[in-house]
């Protein structure tokens, strides 16, 4: 049986988090079961992805690097999606 990833939160992360009323939890859970909608895997030095998701139906991005030969995911930040930028269900940015 593998081990979980450790999840790291960055300072940047925490703060969203609490501007947003996003807990712990909720970020782990779009980790999980969220859909990716940005893959970024030149990014140095971990791969990023941006992943949608949505916790009691409210829609909120998790943007994370992933060190996987670490086994540890690094939580950068996390939003609720403004759909004044966002089309397609939060899934593609809009033009300017």
């Amino acid at each position: 049986m593998t081990e979980p990833p450790r999840i790291i939160f960055r300072v940047h992360a925490v703060q969203r988090m609490f501007r947003w009323g996003v807990s712990e939890t909720d970020v782990r859970s779009v980790l999980e079961s969220g859909e990716t909608i940005e893959d970024r895997p030149d990014e140095l030095p971990y791969p990023v992805r941006l992943i949608l998701g949505r916790v009691e139906g409210r829609p909120l991005h998790v943007v994370a690097a992933f060190d996987e030969p670490g086994g540890t995911i690094i939580v950068i930040t996390v939003y609720e999606p403004d759909p004044a930028r966002w089309s397609d269900g939060f899934r593609r940015r809009k033009n300017p």
